[in-house]
């Protein structure tokens, strides 16, 4: 299965990329899937006014290689620090430049220095994957204290939060290896 993690932060020194890379090297060690990372700070979209890309022949040659992994995705992960209590513009952006994302699986995960740790944007991500006709686990990752649980590599500073990590990648594998094998199976 091809996982895709979107981290949606377009900050230079983002605190929640280090959540995004400790996502990437968990799941690489623990699982055979294949666990990429989409930055939204490597693509330079502009606010969409033309055509979505309906495939990779079709899109712009600067995105194809975005477009390559969009497509071929069989579930995505996003990443996302909370602007004034919702998802970041530059995730809206992403994803409003493919077609919906129909049965294909999503995760969750916010992060915040705060004390509530992104929950409002979590809420609204939930709005954007039924708006792209994708499946979201209920099991979101909310992590306060970001900057103080990861170091820049992405490694678990705090130990004791290993637990909530363990249970979001548990349940959203559930479900993303279901979902994805009945999907197949058309």
């Amino acid at each position: 299965m091809n996982i895709e993690i979107v981290s949606g932060s377009p900050r230079i020194n983002s605190v929640t990329h280090r959540l995004v890379l400790h996502l990437q090297k968990h799941l690489s060690a623990t699982t055979a899937h294949n666990v990429n990372i989409i930055d939204v700070r490597d693509w330079e979209l502009n606010v969409l006014q033309q055509e979505v890309f309906r495939s990779v022949e079709t899109t712009p040659v600067e995105f194809k290689a975005l477009a390559q992994r969009m497509f071929s995705a069989d579930a995505f992960i996003i990443v996302t620090p909370e602007y004034n209590g919702s998802y970041t513009p530059a995730i809206k952006n992403l994803f409003d430049h493919f077609p919906k994302q129909s049965k294909k699986p999503f995760g969750i995960v916010t992060a915040s220095p705060g004390t509530l740790g992104g929950i409002r944007g979590g809420l609204q991500v939930q709005l954007l994957i039924y708006a792209l006709f994708g499946i979201g686990s209920p099991h979101m990752l909310i992590t306060p204290f970001v900057d103080k649980k990861f170091d820049e590599q992405g490694n678990l500073l705090d130990a004791s939060f290993q637990k909530n990590i363990d249970v979001f990648t548990k349940e959203f594998l559930w479900l993303a290896e279901r979902v994805v094998a009945e999907t197949k199976t058309f």
